[in-house]
């Protein structure tokens, strides 16, 4: 059922998102936010386990053209039929009480009969929900504690026994109607008030919008486009109420074909941290930077010896990780995951608390306010660090095997000694010693064991000798500056990861694992600061060239197949993009 991984657009309303084909299927939709069960789940799955399609009836392919509305999530997909030509429009208006899906269809030339085929699936696309007639034009579907609601100013829907909803009509030239789809609890018994809103007004608001939060982008330069889509997706994956951004809209889309590396992303994870609120600084967004720090400090409370690497979007803790069986799983990849394990050892955080430490640092400078009790937070932290920096863990990619004397971790370690020393002065507060000789410890130690002379590079691990491009961070860091001989060196041994100009996150096991989008571009990012800005700009722009047609990106790259793999879109690739296209206009 489910198309390329690269098919796929982004609409948002800033709690949860869809995912649309080009062939204008909605395969993707968790209802209320991210994290909810999803009721339509093609994408993992087939056309049973749930999908929204509105197209020409009859045309089985791809539409002939689509597009975002510039500055916006306002998405217009066009088919050129023998007979006429139609427009399909859709957005997620950010929503004032419930969510809801807004679709357009607008005939241009001739006359077309249009399809819209609803199959709604509840709980994971698992569970078939009870369909009536609500009101005129429109239906309403429950199922345990949710309600799908169909509204039409266009002719009414014919249910089949599948529990399908179908609506044919022809649209002839300048002639629109809308068709909306929207969630409620299922206990609430009349229409919410979004099917009342004409969709115009709710296009126009939507628009408006974007292009307001647009304007602010303080960008300029050479490929602004890449930067201003690359923004709007890394808002469209914010969670509205708290300021939390998960890393994509999607779960289980896979980072190998047929394999099982298939992860949950619709929740926080900390080691986006700092990046992400750089990026949103330097881009000017510093509403949402105050938005992310706040989501930070709240989900980070407590006991420092509890410490997660991944938060739900509310700062929650919990998040079980379970599989579902009755989906077959994209092309046939299983199993297919909800929730995630990849909450982290107690005490293997190194990385973790690196993140907070800087992210904190970070905000300080840029005079964000930050909570009273943030010295007390750092001490704590700190505390717990000192004792706990040298034990093994999982590093930056949460492998999932023993844990290991992480180079990344350690550098981590470092960066949180640093940061807090930083925040120290910065606060005017007594800083203890000890700090300031644990990062010294930290750096020898990590320049001893995490050096291999053979390789001439940072490695992976003490006492590996595997690649990793996580070492390309170190500059960024302030671990080392660039111009140091052992950056240079890193840098140019880490080319053996190179795979047709897109670099993997590491010695690979087999051949079978793809390139990482975020490493190719820290790999551009480290030539520029070494002054190779021509192998910088040409390794920037193979990134820029294997976009999906409306700018996204997923977590990977097959050079071999050509093709997008892991969850999409990806916020750490899209905040790795921006990062490059300012190291570059700035080099």
């Amino acid at each position: 059922m489910s198309s390329l991984i690269e098919d796929y657009a982004l609409l948002s309303d800033l709690e949860t998102a869809a995912m649309l084909g080009r062939d204008g299927s909605v395969d993707w939709l968790c209802l209320p936010r991210f994290d909810s069960p999803a009721c339509l789940a093609a994408l993992l799955g087939t056309a049973d386990n749930g999908f929204w399609r509105i197209a020409p009836r009859g045309a089985a392919g791809p539409c002939t053209r689509r597009a975002y509305r510039r500055d916006t999530l306002v998405l217009d997909t066009e088919w050129e039929t023998a007979s006429g030509s139609v427009r399909v429009t859709d957005l997620m208006p950010p929503r004032a009480q419930f969510p809801c899906l807004v679709r357009i269809v607008e005939g241009l030339t001739g006359a077309v009969t249009v399809r819209s085929e609803l199959r709604l699936r509840f709980h994971q696309g698992r569970v078939v929900p009870w369909t009536r007639g609500a009101a005129e034009r429109c239906r309403v579907a429950v199922a345990g504690p949710d309600a799908v609601w169909l509204g039409s100013d266009g002719p009414a829907a014919d249910l089949a026994e599948d529990g399908t909803t179908v609506t044919d009509f022809t649209v002839g030239a300048g002639r629109r109607l809308a068709l909306t789809l929207a969630w409620t609890p299922s206990h609430r018994t009349n229409a919410p008030g979004v099917l009342c809103v004409p969709a115009d007004t709710a296009l126009k608001e939507t628009g408006d919008f974007w292009r307001h939060w647009t304007a602010q982008c303080r960008y300029q330069g050479p490929w602004r486009d890449a930067v201003v889509r690359s923004l709007i997706t890394l808002k469209a994956l914010t969670y509205a109420p708290t300021g939390g951004i998960v890393a994509a809209p999607t779960t289980s889309l896979p980072e190998r074909i047929g394999g099982e590396r298939n992860w949950d992303s619709r929740f926080c994870w900390l080691r986006d941290s700092a990046f992400t609120l750089s990026c949103l600084l330097r881009s000017g967004y510093h509403e949402e930077a105050t938005a992310w720090l706040g989501w930070l400090v709240r989900a980070v409370a407590g006991d420092p010896a509890r410490l997660q690497t991944v938060y739900g979007v509310g700062g929650q803790r919990l998040l079980p990780e379970t599989e579902a069986t009755w989906l077959s799983g994209y092309e046939g990849s299983t199993p297919v995951r909800f929730g995630t394990a990849a909450t982290g050892h107690p005490l293997g955080v190194q990385g973790e608390i690196g993140e907070i430490m800087a992210t904190l640092c970070l905000s300080l400078r840029a005079g964000i306010d930050v909570p009273p009790h943030v010295w007390s937070l750092v001490k704590s932290l700190m505390g717990h660090l000192r004792t706990h920096w040298q034990e093994p863990d999982q590093g930056l990619w949460q492998t999932r095997g023993p844990a290991r004397q992480f180079v990344h971790s350690k550098v981590m370690a470092w960066v949180a000694a640093d940061r807090a020393l930083t925040l120290g002065a910065l606060l005017g507060a007594d800083v203890p010693d000890g700090w300031r000789v644990m990062r010294d410890q930290v750096r020898a130690q990590v320049c001893r064991r995490g050096w291999h002379d053979g390789l001439r590079s940072f490695v992976q691990a003490y006492g590996s000798e595997r690649l990793d491009a996580s070492a390309l961070l170190l500059p960024a860091l302030g671990f080392l500056p660039a111009a140091d001989p052992r950056m240079r060196d890193t840098v140019h041994a880490l080319a053996a990861l190179e795979q047709d100009g897109f670099l993997r996150r590491y010695t690979p096991d087999d051949d079978r694992e793809g390139t990482s989008v975020a490493c190719s571009l820290w790999y551009a990012d480290a030539l520029a600061a070494l002054g190779e800005t021509g192998r910088a700009r040409a390794a920037f722009e193979r990134v820029l060239a294997i976009r999906n047609d409306v700018g996204l990106l997923a977590a990977q790259w097959d050079p071999a197949a050509r093709r997008q793999l892991g969850n999409a879109p990806l916020a750490f690739s899209h905040v790795a993009l921006i990062g490059t296209a300012f190291a570059l206009r700035d080099a």
